[in-house]
Protein backbone atom coordinates (compact mmCIF):
# COMPACT_ATOMS: atom_id res chain seq x y z
CA UNK A 1 0.00 0.00 0.00
CA UNK A 2 1.67 3.34 -0.85
CA UNK A 3 -0.07 6.19 1.99
CA UNK A 4 0.91 8.68 -0.48
CA UNK A 5 -0.05 7.78 -3.53
CA UNK A 6 -3.60 7.18 -1.94
CA UNK A 7 -3.35 10.00 -0.24
CA UNK A 8 -2.51 12.38 -2.85
CA UNK A 9 -5.82 10.92 -5.08
CA UNK A 10 -8.34 10.67 -1.66
CA UNK A 11 -7.84 14.24 -1.02
CA UNK A 12 -8.35 15.36 -4.43
CA UNK A 13 -4.79 16.58 -4.93
CA UNK A 14 -3.99 14.62 -8.21
CA UNK A 15 -6.54 13.48 -10.59
CA UNK A 16 -9.59 15.53 -8.89
CA UNK A 17 -12.85 14.38 -10.33
CA UNK A 18 -14.98 17.25 -8.91
CA UNK A 19 -16.11 20.32 -10.94
CA UNK A 20 -18.22 21.97 -8.24
CA UNK A 21 -16.44 23.56 -4.60
CA UNK A 22 -19.21 22.04 -2.70
CA UNK A 23 -18.99 18.67 -3.68
CA UNK A 24 -15.38 18.85 -2.76
CA UNK A 25 -16.34 19.90 0.61
CA UNK A 26 -18.96 17.76 1.23
CA UNK A 27 -16.41 14.53 -0.21
CA UNK A 28 -13.77 16.10 2.55
CA UNK A 29 -16.35 16.41 5.44
CA UNK A 30 -14.93 19.74 6.83
CA UNK A 31 -11.86 21.48 5.37
CA UNK A 32 -9.82 23.60 7.57
CA UNK A 33 -10.45 27.32 7.17
CA UNK A 34 -8.52 29.02 9.64
CA UNK A 35 -7.06 31.02 7.04
CA UNK A 36 -10.02 33.69 5.36
CA UNK A 37 -8.23 33.87 2.46
CA UNK A 38 -6.92 30.78 1.34
CA UNK A 39 -8.98 28.38 2.27
CA UNK A 40 -10.45 29.33 -1.17
CA UNK A 41 -7.57 27.94 -2.66
CA UNK A 42 -7.55 24.99 -0.21
CA UNK A 43 -11.06 23.73 -1.58
CA UNK A 44 -10.68 25.30 -5.23
CA UNK A 45 -7.47 23.74 -5.80
CA UNK A 46 -9.10 20.24 -5.73
CA UNK A 47 -11.32 20.63 -8.17
CA UNK A 48 -10.90 20.10 -12.11
CA UNK A 49 -10.72 24.14 -12.83
CA UNK A 50 -10.00 25.94 -9.76
CA UNK A 51 -11.69 29.33 -9.90
CA UNK A 52 -12.03 32.18 -7.10
CA UNK A 53 -15.28 33.69 -8.65
CA UNK A 54 -16.82 29.70 -8.63
CA UNK A 55 -15.85 29.52 -4.95
CA UNK A 56 -17.57 32.77 -3.86
CA UNK A 57 -20.73 31.99 -5.80
CA UNK A 58 -20.83 28.51 -3.69
CA UNK A 59 -20.23 30.64 -0.55
CA UNK A 60 -22.72 33.34 -1.10
CA UNK A 61 -25.09 31.00 -1.74
CA UNK A 62 -24.78 28.65 0.87
CA UNK A 63 -23.79 25.70 -0.70
CA UNK A 64 -20.57 26.32 1.70
CA UNK A 65 -20.98 27.26 4.81
CA UNK A 66 -17.88 28.71 7.39
CA UNK A 67 -18.27 28.10 11.10
CA UNK A 68 -16.22 27.06 14.42
CA UNK A 69 -16.92 23.38 14.61
CA UNK A 70 -14.83 20.53 14.74
CA UNK A 71 -12.36 20.97 17.83
CA UNK A 72 -13.61 24.69 17.90
CA UNK A 73 -11.18 25.64 14.98
CA UNK A 74 -13.06 27.03 11.87
CA UNK A 75 -14.06 24.40 9.32
CA UNK A 76 -16.03 24.32 5.67
CA UNK A 77 -18.98 21.95 6.28
CA UNK A 78 -20.94 21.97 2.96
CA UNK A 79 -24.76 23.35 3.28
CA UNK A 80 -26.04 19.33 2.76
CA UNK A 81 -24.01 18.21 5.78
CA UNK A 82 -24.54 21.68 8.16
CA UNK A 83 -27.45 20.60 10.42
CA UNK A 84 -26.45 16.87 11.29
CA UNK A 85 -22.71 17.89 11.94
CA UNK A 86 -23.71 20.43 14.62
CA UNK A 87 -26.01 18.27 16.20
CA UNK A 88 -23.52 15.66 16.29
CA UNK A 89 -19.90 17.79 17.13
CA UNK A 90 -21.61 21.23 18.88
CA UNK A 91 -21.57 19.64 22.04
CA UNK A 92 -17.78 18.21 22.54
CA UNK A 93 -16.88 20.98 20.63
CA UNK A 94 -18.67 23.87 23.29
CA UNK A 95 -17.03 21.61 26.15
CA UNK A 96 -13.55 22.51 24.38
CA UNK A 97 -14.37 26.32 24.83
CA UNK A 98 -15.62 26.48 27.94
CA UNK A 99 -12.43 24.54 28.59
CA UNK A 100 -10.74 27.69 27.04
CA UNK A 101 -12.72 30.11 27.97
CA UNK A 102 -11.76 28.84 31.63
CA UNK A 103 -8.21 28.65 31.27
CA UNK A 104 -8.24 32.30 30.01
CA UNK A 105 -10.43 33.28 33.30
CA UNK A 106 -13.30 34.29 31.37
CA UNK A 107 -16.75 33.00 32.39
CA UNK A 108 -20.03 33.81 30.06
CA UNK A 109 -23.59 33.02 31.74
CA UNK A 110 -26.31 31.61 30.10
CA UNK A 111 -28.23 34.83 30.45
CA UNK A 112 -25.55 36.65 29.62
CA UNK A 113 -25.14 35.04 26.40
CA UNK A 114 -28.88 34.86 25.47
CA UNK A 115 -28.70 38.70 25.67
CA UNK A 116 -26.21 38.96 23.35
CA UNK A 117 -27.59 36.71 20.97
CA UNK A 118 -30.58 39.24 21.49
CA UNK A 119 -28.04 41.85 20.46
CA UNK A 120 -27.03 40.02 17.36
CA UNK A 121 -30.56 38.82 16.04
CA UNK A 122 -31.21 42.81 16.14
CA UNK A 123 -27.84 43.47 14.25
CA UNK A 124 -28.24 40.47 11.52
CA UNK A 125 -32.10 40.76 11.01
CA UNK A 126 -33.02 42.12 7.23
CA UNK A 127 -29.45 41.80 6.22
CA UNK A 128 -27.48 39.30 4.37
CA UNK A 129 -24.71 39.53 6.12
CA UNK A 130 -22.82 41.21 8.93
CA UNK A 131 -19.23 41.77 10.17
CA UNK A 132 -17.73 41.95 13.14
CA UNK A 133 -17.30 45.34 13.33
CA UNK A 134 -21.14 45.59 12.96
CA UNK A 135 -21.63 43.52 16.12
CA UNK A 136 -19.07 45.42 18.10
CA UNK A 137 -20.86 49.03 16.68
CA UNK A 138 -23.99 47.52 18.33
CA UNK A 139 -22.57 46.35 21.71
CA UNK A 140 -21.21 49.78 21.98
CA UNK A 141 -24.13 51.44 21.16
CA UNK A 142 -25.85 49.69 24.10
CA UNK A 143 -23.19 50.87 26.28
CA UNK A 144 -21.51 47.72 26.65
CA UNK A 145 -17.70 47.24 25.68
CA UNK A 146 -16.58 43.55 25.09
CA UNK A 147 -12.62 42.93 24.43
CA UNK A 148 -12.21 40.74 21.82
CA UNK A 149 -11.53 37.88 22.86
CA UNK A 150 -14.60 37.68 25.15
CA UNK A 151 -16.67 38.44 21.59
CA UNK A 152 -14.85 35.64 20.06
CA UNK A 153 -15.98 33.29 22.48
CA UNK A 154 -19.99 34.34 22.20
CA UNK A 155 -19.79 34.38 18.79
CA UNK A 156 -18.30 30.72 18.66
CA UNK A 157 -21.01 29.78 20.97
CA UNK A 158 -23.60 31.66 18.57
CA UNK A 159 -21.85 29.35 15.66
CA UNK A 160 -22.36 26.25 17.75
CA UNK A 161 -26.21 26.87 18.31
CA UNK A 162 -27.09 27.51 15.02
CA UNK A 163 -28.24 30.96 15.37
CA UNK A 164 -25.22 32.24 13.73
CA UNK A 165 -23.21 30.92 10.35
CA UNK A 166 -20.86 33.03 7.80
CA UNK A 167 -22.51 35.01 5.32
CA UNK A 168 -21.05 36.62 2.05
CA UNK A 169 -17.36 36.36 1.13
CA UNK A 170 -15.68 39.58 1.48
CA UNK A 171 -11.74 39.67 0.40
CA UNK A 172 -10.46 40.27 4.19
CA UNK A 173 -13.27 39.95 6.73
CA UNK A 174 -15.25 37.47 7.72
CA UNK A 175 -19.29 37.60 7.96
CA UNK A 176 -21.70 36.34 9.36
CA UNK A 177 -25.86 35.57 8.28
CA UNK A 178 -28.10 34.06 10.59
CA UNK A 179 -28.09 29.81 9.81
CA UNK A 180 -31.36 29.71 9.65
CA UNK A 181 -31.72 32.06 6.57
CA UNK A 182 -28.41 30.75 4.76
CA UNK A 183 -29.34 26.96 5.26
CA UNK A 184 -32.45 25.09 4.38
CA UNK A 185 -32.91 23.54 8.08
CA UNK A 186 -32.88 19.21 7.57
CA UNK A 187 -33.65 16.58 9.74
CA UNK A 188 -30.88 14.12 8.20
CA UNK A 189 -28.72 11.18 10.26
CA UNK A 190 -28.68 11.21 13.59
CA UNK A 191 -27.23 9.21 16.14
CA UNK A 192 -25.03 6.11 15.09
CA UNK A 193 -25.43 6.82 11.81
CA UNK A 194 -24.13 10.55 11.86
CA UNK A 195 -21.33 8.96 13.67
CA UNK A 196 -21.08 6.45 10.84
CA UNK A 197 -21.33 9.17 8.10
CA UNK A 198 -18.67 11.08 9.31
CA UNK A 199 -16.41 8.36 9.83
CA UNK A 200 -17.36 7.59 6.38
CA UNK A 201 -16.59 11.38 4.92
CA UNK A 202 -13.09 11.20 6.78
CA UNK A 203 -11.93 7.98 5.45
CA UNK A 204 -12.72 8.64 1.58
CA UNK A 205 -11.20 11.99 2.11
CA UNK A 206 -8.27 11.38 3.91
CA UNK A 207 -7.54 7.25 3.79
CA UNK A 208 -4.98 5.87 4.57
CA UNK A 209 -5.31 6.72 7.86
CA UNK A 210 -5.27 5.37 11.76
CA UNK A 211 -7.82 5.63 14.50
CA UNK A 212 -5.96 8.46 16.17
CA UNK A 213 -5.95 10.49 12.74
CA UNK A 214 -9.59 10.30 12.93
CA UNK A 215 -10.05 11.24 17.08
CA UNK A 216 -7.91 14.29 16.41
CA UNK A 217 -9.25 15.36 13.25
CA UNK A 218 -12.98 14.59 14.63
CA UNK A 219 -12.51 15.85 18.06
CA UNK A 220 -14.62 13.37 19.02
CA UNK A 221 -14.20 10.58 21.94
CA UNK A 222 -12.62 7.56 20.99
CA UNK A 223 -15.09 5.45 21.89
CA UNK A 224 -17.61 7.41 19.59
CA UNK A 225 -14.55 7.09 16.41
CA UNK A 226 -14.54 3.47 17.40
CA UNK A 227 -18.35 3.05 16.58
CA UNK A 228 -18.49 5.34 13.95
CA UNK A 229 -15.51 3.29 11.95
CA UNK A 230 -17.16 -0.23 13.10
CA UNK A 231 -20.53 0.59 11.69
CA UNK A 232 -19.23 0.96 8.31
CA UNK A 233 -17.94 -3.19 8.62
CA UNK A 234 -16.86 -4.21 5.28
CA UNK A 235 -16.83 -0.67 3.84
CA UNK A 236 -13.72 -0.33 5.51
CA UNK A 237 -9.94 -2.10 5.33
CA UNK A 238 -7.25 -2.22 7.73
CA UNK A 239 -3.43 -2.87 6.90
CA UNK A 240 -0.23 -2.68 8.75
CA UNK A 241 2.47 -0.18 7.47
CA UNK A 242 5.56 0.00 9.49
CA UNK A 243 4.66 -0.42 13.30
CA UNK A 244 0.83 1.21 12.67
CA UNK A 245 -2.77 0.34 11.73
CA UNK A 246 -4.48 2.47 8.90
CA UNK A 247 -7.48 1.75 7.90
CA UNK A 248 -8.74 2.86 4.20
CA UNK A 249 -12.40 3.09 2.49
CA UNK A 250 -13.70 0.24 -0.04
CA UNK A 251 -14.26 3.64 -2.58
CA UNK A 252 -10.73 4.51 -2.12
CA UNK A 253 -8.96 5.61 -5.63
CA UNK A 254 -5.28 4.12 -5.64
CA UNK A 255 -4.47 4.98 -9.55
CA UNK A 256 -3.82 8.18 -11.17
CA UNK A 257 -0.73 9.10 -9.63
CA UNK A 258 2.45 10.07 -11.94
CA UNK A 259 6.02 11.26 -10.45
CA UNK A 260 7.03 14.75 -10.45
CA UNK A 261 3.73 16.30 -8.82
CA UNK A 262 4.67 19.71 -7.44
CA UNK A 263 1.52 21.59 -5.42
CA UNK A 264 1.65 24.88 -3.48
CA UNK A 265 -0.55 23.65 -0.50
CA UNK A 266 -1.88 26.97 1.40
CA UNK A 267 -1.56 27.07 5.39
CA UNK A 268 -3.76 24.52 7.41
CA UNK A 269 -4.22 22.64 4.72
CA UNK A 270 -6.15 19.09 4.97
CA UNK A 271 -2.73 17.48 3.65
CA UNK A 272 -1.17 17.95 6.74
CA UNK A 273 -3.80 19.13 9.63
CA UNK A 274 -6.08 16.73 8.57
CA UNK A 275 -3.86 13.64 10.83
CA UNK A 276 -2.40 13.90 14.51
CA UNK A 277 1.03 11.99 12.89
CA UNK A 278 1.80 13.72 9.83
CA UNK A 279 5.19 11.88 9.38
CA UNK A 280 4.02 9.95 6.43
CA UNK A 281 4.87 13.10 4.01
CA UNK A 282 6.56 15.56 6.78
CA UNK A 283 9.98 14.59 7.93
CA UNK A 284 10.10 15.32 11.85
CA UNK A 285 12.95 16.96 11.32
CA UNK A 286 11.41 19.31 9.27
CA UNK A 287 8.24 19.74 10.97
CA UNK A 288 9.32 23.18 12.30
CA UNK A 289 8.76 24.63 8.78
CA UNK A 290 5.34 23.46 8.59
CA UNK A 291 4.08 24.46 11.56
CA UNK A 292 4.86 25.79 15.17
CA UNK A 293 3.97 24.16 18.59
CA UNK A 294 1.12 26.98 19.03
CA UNK A 295 -0.67 25.36 16.21
CA UNK A 296 0.22 27.44 13.21
CA UNK A 297 0.44 26.53 10.45
CA UNK A 298 2.21 28.17 7.01
CA UNK A 299 1.48 27.61 3.46
CA UNK A 300 3.91 24.59 1.72
CA UNK A 301 5.16 23.12 -1.12
CA UNK A 302 4.81 19.32 -1.66
CA UNK A 303 6.78 17.40 -4.37
CA UNK A 304 6.03 14.09 -5.10
CA UNK A 305 3.69 13.81 -1.88
CA UNK A 306 6.51 15.03 0.89
CA UNK A 307 6.66 18.66 1.86
CA UNK A 308 10.12 20.21 0.42
CA UNK A 309 9.73 23.86 0.79
CA UNK A 310 7.49 27.26 1.74
CA UNK A 311 6.25 29.72 -0.17
CA UNK A 312 4.26 32.88 -0.25
CA UNK A 313 1.00 32.84 -1.32
CA UNK A 314 0.33 36.88 -1.33
CA UNK A 315 3.32 38.21 -3.60
CA UNK A 316 3.00 39.19 -7.60
CA UNK A 317 6.19 36.73 -7.89
CA UNK A 318 6.67 33.46 -6.58
CA UNK A 319 8.86 32.98 -3.81
CA UNK A 320 9.87 29.97 -2.34
CA UNK A 321 12.69 28.51 -0.13
CA UNK A 322 13.29 24.59 0.30
CA UNK A 323 13.97 22.80 3.37
CA UNK A 324 14.13 19.82 1.32
CA UNK A 325 15.34 18.84 -2.13
CA UNK A 326 13.77 21.16 -5.14
CA UNK A 327 13.90 24.09 -7.14
CA UNK A 328 12.19 26.56 -8.34
CA UNK A 329 11.81 26.13 -12.15
CA UNK A 330 9.75 22.60 -10.95
CA UNK A 331 7.11 25.04 -9.68
CA UNK A 332 6.16 27.03 -12.47
CA UNK A 333 3.30 25.32 -13.45
CA UNK A 334 2.11 24.88 -10.16
CA UNK A 335 2.29 28.94 -9.46
CA UNK A 336 0.51 29.22 -12.86
CA UNK A 337 -2.58 27.25 -12.00
CA UNK A 338 -2.41 29.33 -8.77
CA UNK A 339 -2.56 32.44 -10.76
CA UNK A 340 -5.83 31.56 -12.61
CA UNK A 341 -7.35 30.36 -9.81
CA UNK A 342 -6.86 33.67 -8.63
CA UNK A 343 -8.00 35.41 -11.58
CA UNK A 344 -10.85 33.61 -13.01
Amino acid sequence: MNLISMRLLNQQLVSPVFSKPEEVVSHMGAVQAQEYRLMRWAVAMRTKNPSSKVFKAAYDKGEIIRLHLLRGTWQLIAAEDYWWMLRLCAPKSIAIIKGWMHSNGIEISDREHDSILDIFGQVVAGKRSVTKDDLVLALAERGMVMDAHRLSYHIRLAELRGFLCSGDLLPMKATYSFALDKVKPTSGPNGEEALALLARKYFQSHSPATLEDFVWWSGLNISDCRRGISSLGREMHREWVNGREFLFHDSCRTRGFRKGHTILLPSYDEYLIGYKSRDVVLAPEHKHYAHNNSGIFYPVVVRNGRVCGNWKPFGKELSVDFFADGSAEMLSAAWNNYQRFNNR
